[in-house]
């Protein structure tokens, strides 16, 4: 096609005809309906730019993004308070274990202090009861505690 020809694209429909009517063609009056294909260059147009228009959308954007950024602070805050109380669960079944641990390790200690065991565990390795005698007990001091060691005076010979 050449550039000055003109696109014509028609549509003939019957006038007059209701939906669905199956009249033959020759009977009913046609009208065709053309449509001719305009081409608009505005390329040319330039857009004023709006003051007011600029400024509703620079407070609008403003507005938006404060609120997002609140929404986002209210959000972080929010997943912290969950992950702290997960962390304080944690911490607290921590806890329970370590009293229970105790509780067992006291248990044990109990169980290994116990002096009839230590009485059989020292016959079985040939230990006997002191005799009369063999125990020396320490001086108590005027406080009632037994005196572990005394400084005495020393006599200093000065070198020839």
């Amino acid at each position: 096609m050449s550039a000055g020809a003109m696109n014509i694209t028609g549509m003939i429909t019957p006038v007059g005809l209701p939906a669905g009517s199956r009249r033959s063609a020759a009977m009913a009056g046609f009208t065709p309906e053309f449509y001719f294909r305009k081409a608009i260059d505005n390329s040319r147009l330039v857009k004023v730019v709006d003051p007011r228009r600029r400024r509703e959308l620079r407070m609008f954007s403003a507005s938006v993004a404060a609120l997002f950024v609140l929404m986002m602070f209210y959000a972080w805050q929010h997943f912290s308070a969950i992950e702290y109380g997960y962390r304080i669960e944690q911490q607290k079944s921590d806890r329970d274990r370590l009293v229970e641990v105790n509780r067992r390790l006291k248990l044990e200690e109990a169980s290994l202090r116990d002096p009839g065991r230590i009485d059989a565990l020292a016959r079985q390795m040939g230990l006997e009861s002191p005799q009369p005698g063999q125990v020396v007990r320490l001086e108590t001091d005027h406080a009632g505690e037994p005196v572990i060691a005394q400084v005495s005076t020393v006599a200093v010979i000065p070198a020839q």
